[in-house]
């Protein structure tokens, strides 16, 4: 992992962490913590694509599939024991939210993919998705600062934002809604998810909390309710 790619982890791991984006309901979308009980949002299952690298799922097409994998994963790369965007299944994710709780992002979406690679065939003279790693990181810096042209609306900026939030979200998000595949997120920034006990030590302690298991809403969906 280049120094780059190093700098952009830790700048996502952080915000993540300083805005609260670990414990899962912060960066969920507003439509399911608005309109859905939380036990009947637990069960819902969350679809997936093949491996992240393409195939038709439930709005986004083979090639807007790859797009926003190759956009997510350099926004979030991989490296050796650190999971990136591609590991947490952050297009399931997108892809999922743009069916549900973003529908009224798809033609967002739909218009910013199309000025996106409209931008790169003229900059680079290929679409975004078969850029080189060095040239995907141009042009998102280039959205970033408003500098790339085709775009009208939306903004080069607020396609970027947008994304970028997007990605955010399905790296550190509950799992139940489709990201954070094997709580790849969580495990990152050491957050142990939906305990149902901490012990006196466990909150007194300083250290990050490392006892296994990890838990998400679908494992709390799934205990017998209380009697009252």
């Amino acid at each position: 992992m280049s120094k780059h790619d190093e700098a952009r982890r830790a700048f996502l791991v952080g915000a993540a962490v300083g805005a609260g984006a670990v414990a899962g309901t912060a960066l969920m979308p507003e439509a399911y913590a608005k309109t859905r009980d939380p036990h009947e949002r637990a069960k819902t299952p969350a679809a997936s694509h093949s491996n992240m690298s393409g195939g038709h799922g439930t709005f986004l097409n083979d090639d807007d599939s790859l797009t926003i994998t190759a956009f997510a994963e350099r926004l979030m790369p991989g490296a050796p024991g650190k999971p990136g965007a591609r590991d947490a299944g952050v297009l399931n994710y997108i892809d999922l939210a743009l069916t549900g709780a973003y529908a009224d992002e798809r033609d967002f979406y739909r218009r910013g993919l199309a000025a996106l690679d409209a931008y790169c065939r003229k900059a680079l003279n290929a679409p975004f998705r078969r850029l080189s790693a060095a040239q995907q990181d141009q042009v998102i810096t280039a959205l970033e600062q408003g500098k790339a042209t085709e775009f009208t609306w939306p903004t080069a900026q607020a396609f970027f934002n947008t994304v970028r939030a997007h990605t955010m979200e399905g790296m550190f998000a509950d799992p139940v809604y489709g990201g954070n595949k094997d709580f790849a997120g969580w495990r990152l920034v050491s957050f142990p998810g939906a305990q149902p006990l901490f012990t006196p030590s466990d909150m007194q302690s300083g250290k990050s909390f490392t006892r296994e298991p990890t838990i998400g809403l679908q494992a709390q969906a799934q205990r017998p309710a209380r009697r009252k």
